[in-house]
């Protein structure tokens, strides 16, 4: 099994929800997730986020789904860490 452990995102959203409410409704999606948010840029009406999620197995498509509902766009995937873990039988 291969699980995803991190990835480093880029995203566009507007001003609210704030980067707190946002680092929230992404770390809800899993029971581990660990989420830290930097704000790149901010002009009139969006913010430019560098968000990164870690944990145990991330579920890309529900971080994704998040990100939509809170009004945002997710740019591009700019870092991934997965690993693959055999298991005995």
């Amino acid at each position: 099994m291969v699980t995803v452990k991190k990835i480093v995102l880029d995203v566009l959203k507007p001003h609210h929800p704030s980067a707190l409410e946002f680092s929230l409704g992404i770390a809800n999606q899993g029971p581990d997730y660990r989420v830290a948010i930097t704000v790149l840029e901010v002009d009139e009406n969006t913010e430019s986020l560098q968000i990164i999620v870690e944990g145990s197995a991330i579920e890309f498509e529900a971080v994704q789904e998040a990100i939509n509902a809170l009004g945002g766009s997710l740019h591009s995937v700019d870092e991934v860490i997965v690993q693959s873990e055999t298991t005995k039988t």
